[in-house]
């Protein structure tokens, strides 16, 4: 066995992107790497190397022999291949001509009021507190569960049983767990869509309820939604609140002008790496790139986080400037044909939660260290498990 390095990388603080990522950048380009199964991938961490592969239309989330795919970890979700060669392509293109309007730029923009309000009410919600208060828990987690789950049409009073699934679902370590609990929110999902086909509503679930669906794609892509609809948002609330805290200044300069929170919520999608997992893609054919040739069949991971952090691209990559010239937009939502359908919501909660939050609770600040806060290291979303919080 060849000796590589193993991703992911160590890092001191979770919200430092590990040195090792850059230095093996600048030395290498595009790395061949271990992972966590053992199993050799590419690694890239580059932006323009990011983007290029991002619209690659050789590399696909299916391999051309799956039973001989690299695996970047356990996960169900994005630890290894998913689909058919045949058949993605146009798998993908019927799904995203499906959702696209329900999650259009236009129609996340007319939910900005109705989702201030949200944001409000729990803000309210806070206030009637003693602090200590654990912010994941009063705010990251329950905003965008609401709002997802208003807009997927899913009961809201379900949502200790879903998040608890997801959380299964998510585990880097635990594949038949994995497993298990992915086919299980697809069952709770199609007993959704199936009352829906009955009593439509004017959701999501209603929508995709008039669609044939012979396999559980319908229902498989419904608990993708309601998963990825609420995950990666928490996290980038409280990754959000902890580098606003970390950067005094920029705070103040938020405090003082919160029309400047569309800034800093590009800042902040930028900046915040809440877990160092990874996307996998794999070569339907060789592509040459950075003067390397990745072979058919052979892994990529696209590291995002780092590839944000570039420093070709980013004047000053490591620092928090919510005043940030956007020329360069931020890959965390990806780029190309990939790009997350729901980028406009987060977009949309983010701005409502940051543009409100320090401005009712000017003295918010964490009662413990960053490095002390528990993590949520066995789940591909990374993350944290609580926020003390205090005012």
């Amino acid at each position: 066995m060849r000796n590589l390095p193993s991703i992911p990388f160590e890092r001191e603080s979770p919200l430092d992107v590990p040195v090792a990522y850059r230095d093996l950048r600048v030395k290498e380009g595009i790395a061949k790497v271990r992972t966590l199964t053992g199993d050799e991938v590419w690694l890239v961490t580059g932006y323009e190397d990011a983007r290029r592969l991002f619209a690659d239309p050789r590399l696909g989330r299916s391999h051309p022999e799956p039973d001989k795919a690299a695996r970047l970890s356990g996960s169900v979700l994005i630890g290894g291949p998913q689909g058919d060669v045949a058949t993605e392509k146009a798998q993908h293109d019927r799904m995203r001509k499906l959702l696209t309007p329900s999650f259009s730029a236009r129609r996340m923009k007319a939910l900005s009021g109705h989702v201030g309000s949200l944001v409000d009410e729990r803000l309210d919600h806070l206030a009637t507190l003693t602090p200590p208060v654990d912010l994941h828990a009063e705010l990251s987690f329950p905003l965008p569960v609401l709002v997802i789950c208003q807009l997927l049409g899913v009961p809201f009073e379900d949502r200790e049983y879903f998040g608890g699934v997801s959380a299964r679902m998510s585990d880097i370590f635990d594949t038949e767990g994995s497993q298990a609990a992915r086919d299980e929110l697809g069952a709770y999902m199609a007993g959704l869509i199936e009352r829906k086909r009955r009593e439509p509503a004017e959701d999501v679930l209603s929508d995709l309820a008039g669609q044939l669906d012979d396999d559980g794609t319908i229902a498989r892509l419904a608990g993708g939604l309601l998963f990825a609809g609420h995950e990666t948002t928490v996290n980038r609330i409280d990754y959000g609140v902890l580098l606003l805290l970390a950067n005094p200044g920029q705070l103040d300069l938020l405090k003082a002008d919160p029309g400047l929170a569309p800034g800093a919520v590009e800042e902040i999608l930028r900046m915040a790496v809440p877990g160092l997992h990874g996307l996998p893609r794999y070569a339907h054919e060789d592509i040459g790139i950075g003067g390397r040739t990745i072979r058919r069949g052979e892994a990529v991971v696209i590291t995002t986080g780092a590839a944000n952090r570039d420093e070709q691209i980013y004047a000053d990559p490591d620092g928090f400037d919510i005043l940030r010239p956007q020329t360069d937009p931020h890959l965390s939502f990806g780029y190309g044909p990939r790009f997350c359908i729901g980028a406009s919501l987060a977009r949309v909660e983010l701005e409502a939660v940051f543009g409100r939050l320090f401005q009712r609770f000017p003295g918010l600040r964490t009662t413990v260290p960053v490095e002390e806060l528990p993590r949520n290291d066995n789940r591909i979303a990374g993350g944290f498990a609580a926020l003390p919080v205090t005012w």
